[in-house]
């Protein structure tokens, strides 16, 4: 089995586990007895957590050059995390578990997105390539979830995610064993790149353009279920959005020779404000549907130019930590200030939510025309 194969599988195996999170892990809160506000604060804890879990792991990434090693550790731990959630209804415990979760699951992704650049490098297929096989399972996991979820009472969320994180541990285990270079023990340089300005405005303006989903994955569908949709449809609304990501990852690299990092980066923050505008006032299935068709725009190329702005700027020996600091801090931080905020105005106006997440995305517009303006397009000094 070949290295690209190896890599499509394990994005299928984790993104089934967050295809059914995601969309239905909310509601099954919400089932439990668990208010919005108390939603939001539990989804922030497992996203504050990244934020110092992912950095820490991708340096000993870094340092140790074994990523398959850490992955198979990483993915036995999410599923301890996922069994452990299931078994309690305590909101202490619960907020433990969550902080568990982010130490395991999280810090995952951004060292297979690592490893995929490398092997795209190395053997001509586009990262999109690989990675919209994650894409296809968030569909599967989406709409055959939210069916089986509506048809079959016995079934619960967590039955279907710990199904996922067995099915994750074994695609870590047929992982390529990769050795990468590693970073050198002194004047270690990986997290000099908070001392940057241009990485330091990457990572505000794809902060706020990408944390502005906060209100979409956490509350979107408690907020299509209380327009009087079921989980079938809320399903499919899922599903289609990340239908048009497959899409744009399939012509990830005609996008990126035809449009360019920067202007990547401004059409999905463009998207973004558009969109969350419209997903406040949308109750119709028409446009809930074009609106999520949008996905495409204000997440994939949006992620697709960020991922390939941390390999071209990041100094050799610090691609773990680099790509680590843009989703712990990038993705992180602004999604987890951003997911209490909107638990906070969503449990008061649903459509409030959205509109504050439209602002967010229109401030991370301005500051990546910043940029835009002043990024020449260079690897960072280190």
């Amino acid at each position: 089995m070949n290295t690209p194969i190896r890599l499509s599988i394990f994005y299928g195996t984790a993104f089934f586990v967050i295809g059914v999170y995601t969309p239905f892990w909310p509601k099954w809160l919400s089932g439990n007895g668990l208010e919005p506000s108390e939603i939001g604060i539990l989804l922030a804890v497992t996203t504050w957590t990244r934020i110092a879990a992912g950095p820490a792991v991708a340096q000993l990434a870094d340092r140790c050059g074994n990523l398959k090693f850490i992955m198979i550790v990483l993915s036995m731990m999410t599923f301890v995390s996922f069994a452990l959630y299931s078994l309690t209804s305590n909101y202490v415990w619960l907020l433990m578990v969550a902080f568990l979760l982010g130490c395991s699951f999280s810090p995952m992704l951004p060292l297979a997105e690592t490893m995929t650049l490398d092997v795209a490098a190395n053997t001509g297929i586009t990262y999109g390539r690989m990675r919209l096989w994650g894409s296809l399972t968030f569909i599967l996991a989406a709409l055959g979830g939210g069916a089986l979820l509506s048809l079959e009472a016995r079934i619960k969320v967590p039955d279907l995610v710990l199904i996922g994180c067995i099915t994750l541990i074994l695609s870590c285990l047929l992982l390529p064993n990769l050795r990468q270079k590693k970073a050198p023990a002194k004047n270690y340089t990986g997290l000099r790149l908070l001392t940057k300005p241009i990485f330091i405005l990457f990572l505000a303006g794809t902060g706020l353009v990408q944390g502005s989903h906060a209100a979409f994955y956490g509350f979107s569908t408690l907020h299509w279920a209380s327009l009087g949709w079921s989980n079938t449809y809320v399903g499919f609304f899922w599903a289609e959005g990340v239908v048009a990501e497959v899409i744009l990852f399939a012509f990830s690299g005609f996008l990126l020779r035809k449009f360019g990092i920067s202007a990547l980066f401004l059409i999905g923050a463009l998207a973004a404000t558009a969109r969350w505008v419209g997903t406040g006032l949308a109750t119709d299935l028409v446009t809930i549907s074009i609106l999520q068709m949008s996905h495409a725009l204000t997440f994939a190329a949006t992620h697709l130019a960020a991922v390939h702005f941390v390999r071209r700027v990041a100094p050799e020996g610090t691609a773990n930590t680099a790509q680590s600091l843009y989703s712990a801090i990038g993705l992180g931080l602004s999604s987890a200030v951003l997911m209490s905020i909107s638990g906070f105005v969503f449990q008061s106006s649903p459509a409030g939510a959205f509109y504050c997440m439209a602002l967010s995305a229109a401030t991370g517009l301005t500051i990546l025309c910043i940029l835009w303006k002043k990024w020449d397009g260079n690897r960072l000094a280190s």
